[in-house]
């Protein structure tokens, strides 16, 4: 082999491989927990359309806090697929909120949710809310508008700590609280299509289309707090 010849060879050889290492660190990364909040700062984390997190949300006692009105959402700089989220929320008396997954990131969108469904947070028992919708799919835990949770006593009040789940793996999705899981649904097909035209989302172009995007924690003008954050990839 000529000098040329090797000196491509020997290229061609160093790319492949760095190919493999990145495609086995990509890899080694799914299954394994990540923490996307860790109490001290919000690196990996941004509002809704902003280059940086707006002063609204603060850490405080190791949870990010919205503070006031006008923080917009507080979005993950990364997509997801399928993926296991967990973390702890709070509500204030008389609070709303929200996890939204599936986020499509886009000046034609005016927010997080147009884009992406939701897991209510809420104080189910002084939130207005809480008794809109359909036998209850506005209440915490559930898949905001289309399914309601399956124990509304899994929720604790306003004032204390609630643990969520979130999975979402193979076109399925559950929503967990405080140990129970309290909602199972589609993320795609015919069952799916069916949960969307029975919501208010029905004409909303783009609304649950997406099979990945972003995390987004809500502003809804309440204060809501939210600690150990943490997601693995599935």
């Amino acid at each position: 082999m000529n000098c040329t010849k090797w000196k491509a060879f020997g290229k061609a050889s160093v790319l492949a491989l760095a190919a493999l290492a990145f495609s086995n660190d990509a890899e080694a990364q799914k299954g394994k927990w990540v923490t996307l909040f860790d109490g001290k700062s919000l690196n990996g984390w941004h509002s809704w359309q902003q280059d940086k997190v707006l002063p609204q949300w603060k850490i405080e006692d190791g949870a990010v806090v919205l503070a006031e009105k006008g923080g917009k959402d507080l979005v993950t700089d990364k997509e997801y697929g399928d993926f296991e989220l967990e973390l702890e929320w709070k509500i204030s008396e008389g609070g709303n909120s929200g996890i939204i997954y599936h986020v499509v990131e886009d000046k034609k969108y005016c927010c997080p949710y147009s884009t992406g469904p939701e897991i209510q947070v809420l104080d189910d028992v002084k939130h207005p809310d809480a008794k809109a919708g359909k036998e209850g799919n506005h209440k915490s835990g559930s898949l905001y508008d289309m399914l309601p949770p399956s124990d509304f006593s899994a929720v604790k009040p306003a004032g204390e700590w609630n643990k969520a789940r979130v999975v979402i793996k193979g076109g399925k999705g559950e929503s967990w609280l405080n140990g129970k899981k309290v909602v199972e649904f589609p993320t795609q097909g015919a069952e799916w299509d069916k949960l969307v035209a029975n919501s208010k989302f029905k004409t909303w172009q783009g609304f649950g289309a997406s099979s990945k995007g972003k995390i987004a924690l809500q502003d809804h003008g309440d204060k809501v707090s939210y600690r150990n954050i943490r997601i693995k990839e599935l």
